[in-house]
């Protein structure tokens, strides 16, 4: 299930560099650039508040905004944004071009499902290797997350990505190995026996 599209307001840049990044975001504006898909990049100013709340929001660089830029709407994707180190606002954001058939890259979460049915429950540690998985999906077709069921295991366990049903279209960028996203593990004090006869 992906994010519903949203649309941002934009107007084309005709200056760039150092002076006039400045001069917009004392105007409340962040520069970005929208490039790819075979066409020019286009330097873009957009209103800061709007980005930062859907940054904070969650998913951001997981779902497609529509930007209307001067009328035109170009449907984008996050691709990268930097934020002021000592500030924590927004510098700067790439939006990568995307249309109907794009593939994209992108970090998409885990979440972990069913713990109380598994050994986490009588005091097993899930130790989470991969907290996010890079996968390529079509652009108008991004999991918000990854499932991985934890029924049932055990001790000692190991969850791979073949664990994990993916939506259609959705391939891991890694291919040449079933690769971890999660174990589990014994804890340092061991399992407390009762507990485990218990469950």
């Amino acid at each position: 299930m992906s994010h519903a599209t949203y649309e941002l307001k934009a107007e084309a840049r005709e200056r760039v560099g150092k002076g006039s990044s400045r001069e917009l975001r004392r105007n409340g504006l962040i520069p970005a650039v929208i490039y790819g898909d075979k066409q020019a990049p286009i330097s873009i100013a957009i209103n800061t508040n709007e980005v930062t709340k859907r940054i904070h929001a969650g998913g951001f660089m997981t779902t497609v905004a529509v930007i209307d830029v001067n009328g035109e709407k170009i449907k984008v994707l996050p691709k990268d944004y930097q934020l002021d180190p000592v500030r924590d606002f927004t510098m700067h954001i790439d939006f990568l071009r995307v249309s109907a058939n794009s593939r994209v890259t992108v970090e998409v979460p885990v979440h972990f499902v069913n713990e109380e049915q598994s050994a986490v429950k009588i005091g097993g540690v899930l130790n989470i290797v991969r907290h996010e998985v890079e996968l390529h999906c079509p652009a108008d077709n991004i999991p918000e997350f990854i499932t991985v069921d934890l029924a049932g295991h055990k001790i000692g366990d190991s969850l791979h990505i073949s664990h994990v049903k993916l939506p259609a279209g959705v391939t891991p960028v890694i291919t040449d190995r079933d690769f971890t996203i999660a174990t589990i593990v014994a804890p340092a004090g061991g399992v407390d026996e009762a507990a485990a006869e218990e469950a």
